[in-house]
């Protein structure tokens, strides 16, 4: 395995057009990277470069330590899967996993080998004689897999593998390809636009949006810690509402009621006018729900709900608001570089599935207000990012001294 790293990675077709526009990215040696983002924005251009199958206008690709721009496919022992799994229908799935051996010459001995240890790994041992048109959507996805894994490369590239694949499938090869991963411990580089297959397959993901970096991070800061406005409306389903807010003190005034900042929060907007404020579906409850001692940690409001959604384990609330044009404006050309549904000027509530709740009846609703984002509406950033960071290694802080207390009274040692 080898690390890969992106050094000021520039992509310009014919046109002039950047598809890629001044990435820099480091892959770790048996790193598990996502790349993702909406239509358009790169992800696959930036696979293709990595693998040699497209020029690189400018920057340097540097895999395993060797700048390999310069260098032909075959010459980056690199192996990719493919969305649409590019098998050879006149060959078993035996010879489509040998395939890249046998270009090799490798003896047959060793071919039979690696393909038979390849097939255990995928569980693929009564289909090696069988041809690619008798087999599911899964399977075939499981021998282009096959195939990669034979090469013994350096690196895995995989370009939207499940896109094809109906729900229950994706569901299952998500697994599968996770648990492969671990299980070799080979640098993985996956190109997604779905959220699901990003926030639980990485170690890390990587948003683009129109051939720029936005964020890199592991997925749990990805979605606690967005760092602006296109990353916290990509990441999260459904998405994060985003309501029109003023600030008066360390008061935000939205059209559900008012929401008192912490004292971090609230010096980071400081100053600032019109703001968007973001809350996550569940940072909501049923008012009736939530225990009396967490009540004073959040804000209570009224609002009439529109719609409502059973899930069975859960339910969805439909809160209507009124928000400025330019609010209105913004949010819809947000959806549109989203490839999302448009983000209305409504609120959508998690709430628990044994809420009494009704559609067109007003109702009472908790909000953890320790958890919401403050972003600037005309550059798109998250101006409690920094603020957020902090509090959390405060909490995490108190966290390891408590469990230090207890260790050392487990042991008999009195802590100051």
């Amino acid at each position: 395995m080898a690390s890969i790293e992106m050094k000021n990675i520039v992509k310009k077709y014919g046109d002039g057009f950047p598809a890629v526009n001044d990435v820099s990215l480091d892959i770790d040696e048996g790193e598990f990277m996502i790349l993702v983002g909406p239509s358009g924005c790169g992800k696959s251009t930036l696979l293709r470069m990595i693998v040699g199958l497209e020029d690189i206008t400018s920057g340097d690709m540097v895999i395993g330590g060797t700048r390999v721009n310069d260098k032909a496919p075959r010459e980056r022992n690199l192996s990719m899967v493919f969305q649409n799994y590019a098998l050879y229908p006149h060959l078993s799935v035996f010879e489509n996993i040998a395939f890249p051996l046998r270009l090799a010459k490798v003896e047959d001995a060793e071919v039979q080998r690696r393909v038979n240890e390849a097939a255990d790994v995928l569980e693929l041992h009564e289909h090696l004689e069988r041809k690619p048109a008798n087999l599911s959507g899964g399977q075939r996805q499981r021998v282009a897999m096959g195939r990669a894994i034979v090469r013994q490369a350096e690196a895995f590239l995989f370009d939207e593998p499940l896109s094809n694949l109906d729900a229950k499938l994706r569901g299952q090869m998500r697994t599968e390809i996770s648990r492969l991963q671990r299980r070799l411990g080979i640098t993985t580089v996956y190109v997604t636009h779905d959220q699901t297959e990003a926030m639980t397959l990485g170690d890390r993901v990587c948003v683009l949006r129109k051939g720029k970096i936005q964020q890199v991070a592991s997925p749990r800061e990805l979605y606690e810690q967005p760092v602006n406005l296109f990353v916290a409306g990509f990441i999260g389903s459904p998405p994060m509402n985003f309501l029109p807010a003023q600030l008066e003190g360390s008061r935000l005034t939205t059209p559900f009621g008012d929401i008192e900042l912490d004292e971090r929060r609230a010096a980071a907007v400081a100053g600032r006018d019109l703001l968007l404020v973001g809350i996550r579906p569940e940072y909501f409850e049923d008012a009736s729900l939530v225990d009396e001692a967490k009540r004073p940690l959040g804000s209570v409001f009224t609002a009439r709900v529109d719609v409502t959604e059973w899930l069975g384990d859960s339910q969805f609330a439909y809160i209507p608001y009124e928000a400025p044009d330019e609010i209105r404006t913004q949010l819809r050309e947000l959806s549109k570089e989203l490839d999302s549904e448009e983000l209305r000027t409504q609120a959508i509530v998690s709430i628990d599935a044994t809420s009494r709740i009704r559609e067109g009846r007003d109702a009472e609703f908790w909000l953890d207000s320790r958890k919401v984002h403050v972003f600037d509406p005309t550059t798109g950033d998250n101006l409690t990012r920094d603020a957020e960071a902090g509090a959390e290694l405060t909490r995490l802080a108190a966290e390891d001294r408590v469990d230090q207390v207890q260790s050392a009274e487990g042991e008999g040692i009195s802590a100051a």
